[in-house]
């Protein structure tokens, strides 16, 4: 299944890129987002910087096919690594549920969107590879992360402001 989500920032792409590779704003989402558990790391290489986001997150109200494949709870990884270049701000994105059969893969763009501020873009695939009830749990998990990433840049609307950016 195709996603797409955008975020818009009221920030040029550095400064919203600065954000996202910032520990504490991620730290900030997770709390937003009411994660059971979470951790962050963040790590720079040149002009290359990762993030990685382990979380679990509770299944209340997920219709009850999903949380027979995926328990009461749910372990997320958010995988981006991120790098600037003369074609912009672009990372590959990937969300895992580890040990099951479910993803979404792509990649997040930071669009100059040329007056000062930027567009966030995710894309990609989510997938998952259960007999039957693969489409229907594809629909969920889109839903799951366009909520998600809705609250990530509530977060980041907030975080700018607060910070001047």
């Amino acid at each position: 299944m195709r996603f797409r989500h955008v975020n818009s920032y009221a920030a040029s792409p550095s400064v919203v890129h600065a954000m996202l590779v910032t520990p504490e704003f991620r730290e900030e989402v997770c709390t937003y987002q009411r994660a059971l558990e979470h951790s962050v790391d963040v790590t720079a290489d040149g002009d290359t910087t990762t993030v990685v986001i382990r979380q679990s997150q509770a299944m209340d109200g997920a219709p009850a096919a999903a949380r027979k494949v995926v328990g009461s709870s749910v372990e997320i990884v958010q995988r981006e690594v991120w790098r600037g270049g003369a074609k912009g701000v672009r990372a590959e994105f990937a969300m895992e549920i580890p040990g099951k059969p479910g993803h979404l893969k792509g990649e997040a763009t930071l669009v100059d969107k040329g007056d000062g501020t930027c567009d966030e873009v995710f894309s990609g695939e989510v997938k998952v590879n259960v007999p039957l009830i693969g489409g229907k749990l594809e629909g969920f998990i889109a839903d799951i992360l366009t909520r998600a990433l809705r609250r990530e840049g509530r977060v980041g609307e907030k975080w700018l402001e607060r910070t001047g950016g």
